[in-house]
């Protein structure tokens, strides 16, 4: 069984009706799987920024990947962030269940991670988290002990420096 590694790409588009279905059908149309895609307008309204986690068995495919992204119509620019210093976070929301007599120990707990309580009503908590996508992975692992009741995540988003 081949084995996929996951690639961040950014990906610069005109701010267009069908835009995000031409992106997403390339690749569905190839098998390529989008393990998550952020999409947010830029500091112009008319362009968006696309952050794409895609799994690749290897550097052809990514090659291949990169090379029909930049033959779309409305795709501006590419860039694979495999090689590059980058900065990448993921947003999660998190609602569990905590009785008041364990809010120390989770309070304890979200200290150890870039992590806050956002919102609480009786024993349920909204927490909110923002840190690198292994750091999320932790917090929910950690997270699981007090009952995670509802979970939604944004997936990776990525800027070079």
């Amino acid at each position: 069984m081949a084995s996929f590694m996951r690639h961040t790409i950014s990906v610069l588009v005109e701010n267009k009706f069908g835009v995000l279905a031409r992106v997403a059908g390339l690749f569905s149309a190839r098998g390529y799987n989008i393990a998550s895609l952020a999409v947010s307008e830029t500091l112009d309204p008319s362009v968006s920024y696309m952050t794409i986690v895609v799994e690749a068995e290897d550097e052809k495919i990514l090659e291949q990947i990169k090379k029909q992204l930049n033959k779309l119509i409305d795709v501006i620019t590419v860039t694979d962030f495999t090689k590059k210093e980058h900065v990448d976070r993921e947003l999660v929301l998190v609602k569990v269940s905590c009785p008041k007599n364990e809010k120390d120990a989770l309070d304890t707990l979200l200290s150890k991670y870039v992590a806050k309580i956002v919102r609480a009503s009786g024993d349920s908590l909204v927490i909110e988290a923002v840190d690198e996508q292994d750091k999320i992975r932790q917090l929910l692992d950690a997270l699981n002990k007090f009952g995670i009741t509802e979970l939604v995540r944004t997936g990776r988003i990525a800027m070079a420096y």
